[in-house]
This record gives C-alpha cells, sequence and structure tokens, in this order.
C-alpha cells in the first residue's frame, strides 16, 4: 500500500513539473513582496478564472515568455481561451476557419489577414501554437471601423472606476508620452476614448470566453489601476483578473499596477520620438 502511494505522489509530482523558461528574470510577488520561481509563478497564475499578461510591444523576450506560459499552464490545467489585442472582430471568422481547416495554410498570416502593424515574427509563434489548441482563439480589440467611430464621436463610458479623473489623467499622460508630447491637445479627448473603448471591448471579451481566459495586451491595457480590470469590475464582475506584468528591468512596477512582475534583461530601443518627430516634420 505504502508503494502504491509513493508512485501516486510521484507521478502527480511529475505532472506538475513546469520546464524551464526561455528567459531569465526576477520574478516577485507585489502583495507579498515574496521573489518567485517559474513554478511557483505557475501554480499561482493557473488558479484565477482570468489572467491578464501585459506585455511590451516590442520585446521579443516577452512574446517569447507568453508562449512558454500559455505553454505551461495548459499542461496544468485545461486552458479554456487565449484572447489577443492583436486580433480585431473583423478577423475572428478568418481565425476560426484555419483552426477548423483540416491542413494549416501556407500563408497564415495571409489568411488571418495579420495587420503588418503587429510584429508577425514575434507573435507568430504563439498563434501558431494557440490555433492547434482545443480552446478558441478570440478576438479582444476593436476594428478599424470602430475605432474611427469612436475617435469622430467619442461615446459615455459608463463606471465610476474608469471614469476617475486619476484613471483618465494617468491614461492623457501616457497618450501624450506615447506620442512624444507631439500631439495636439484638440486630439487628446478622442485620442483618450479609443483608448478607454478599447480597454472596455477587451473587458466584455474577457468576461464573455470560456474560462480559464486568458488575455495577451499591452502594459497599460494590462494594468490593474487604468485598465482592463477596472472595466471588468464596471461591468459588473464580482472580481478583477490577476494581473502579470512582463517589465524590463530597471521599470517600476507597483503592487497597484499587477499582482505579479517579471522583470527581463534591458534591451535598447529604437528611439520611436525622433522617427515620430521626423514624420511631423519637427
Amino acid at each position: 500500500m505504502r508503494g502504491i502511494l509513493m508512485l501516486a505522489l510521484l507521478l502527480l509530482s511529475a505532472c506538475q513539473h513546469v520546464a524551464a523558461p526561455p528567459i531569465t528574470g526576477e520574478i516577485r510577488d507585489l502583495r507579498s513582496g515574496q521573489t518567485l520561481t517559474p513554478q511557483q509563478l505557475v501554480e499561482r497564475l493557473q488558479k484565477p478564472s482570468r489572467l491578464i499578461v501585459g506585455e511590451q510591444h516590442d520585446n521579443r523576450d516577452h512574446h517569447a515568455l507568453q508562449l512558454w506560459l500559455l505553454q505551461s499552464l495548459g499542461e496544468q490545467r485545461p486552458q479554456g481561451s487565449l484572447l489577443l489585442e492583436m486580433l480585431t472582430p473583423d478577423q475572428q471568422l478568418r481565425v476560426d476557419d484555419v483552426r477548423h481547416a483540416s491542413t494549416p495554410p501556407a500563408d497564415l498570416p495571409g489568411a488571418l489577414a495579420w495587420q503588418s502593424g503587429w510584429d508577425w515574427n514575434v507573435y507568430g509563434p504563439i498563434v501558431r501554437f494557440a490555433l492547434t489548441q482545443p480552446y478558441p482563439l478570440l478576438a479582444a480589440n476593436l476594428d478599424t471601423l470602430e475605432v474611427r467611430s469612436v475617435y469622430a464621436n467619442p461615446p459615455t463610458l459608463n463606471g465610476s472606476r474608469s471614469n476617475a479623473p486619476s484613471v483618465k489623467g494617468t491614461l492623457l499622460g501616457q497618450i501624450s508620452d506615447s506620442h512624444c508630447g507631439l500631439l495636439p491637445e484638440s486630439q487628446m479627448p478622442a485620442m483618450l476614448a479609443v483608448q478607454q473603448q478599447r480597454d472596455r471591448r477587451m473587458a466584455e471579451r474577457l468576461l464573455m470566453a470560456p474560462t480559464p481566459s486568458l488575455l495577451f495586451a499591452g502594459a497599460y491595457h494590462a494594468r490593474k489601476d487604468v485598465g482592463v480590470p477596472i472595466h471588468v469590475l464596471d461591468l459588473g464582475a464580482p472580481e478583477a483578473p490577476r494581473v502579470l506584468m512582463l517589465a524590463q528591468q530597471g521599470s517600476e512596477v507597483t503592487a497597484a499596477m499587477a499582482d505579479y512582475v517579471w522583470y527581463t534583461p534591458a534591451t535598447v530601443a529604437p528611439d520611436y520620438c525622433a522617427q515620430m518627430r521626423k514624420q511631423f516634420g519637427k
């Protein structure tokens, strides 16, 4: 009897083993301050029904870790769905057709009408893997026509959290910074409306998606204090999704922003502001 119990324990521990991640870095539980191993992180992330992973879009390490997390979580319990900021509603039918096709298309990004603004070289491995899984891959963003409509005629946003002055102020600052201070003040309210309507759409999709659901999105969309989580609460959910923020070493991520942070090695980024000033003739 003792031998059978020992065998059962060995089998259980083998099932719970997590392969080493492709990227090293410090992982912290921001609520307790505890430093975690990758295995401990996966053990915590497999419990919530809704999870958001925030990324820096141009950081290859972050996308490698997202794929590793998706695979590791799926090995611990059945995954319900994966949602991507990079997919829009007008692509959903294409995604579903590819998922159910007997053979994958030769030109997968073409079949998905993948948008050139999202680097296929870094997102492609995640999408390819997700399309082979039994759970759905879901669009989480607004499409181009919806963005234009919001920009031209910003709708009323319901909810006390998402309308808080501190939230709007933080997002306006981020919008200005991301446009290198070159965006005219007259455009700021419309840009804020687009940002928040994107957050609201992601929150709606996350609440509708089969659980456990996982959303990959940019860092500001993921943030607990200004992004999708407050919209989830404004939509009536009893609790906010868990948030893991992927951030470069040297970035500041607080417990107000995320539940966990994974600090990846710092990389040298292109000077986007120089490029933008050139476009604006500055």
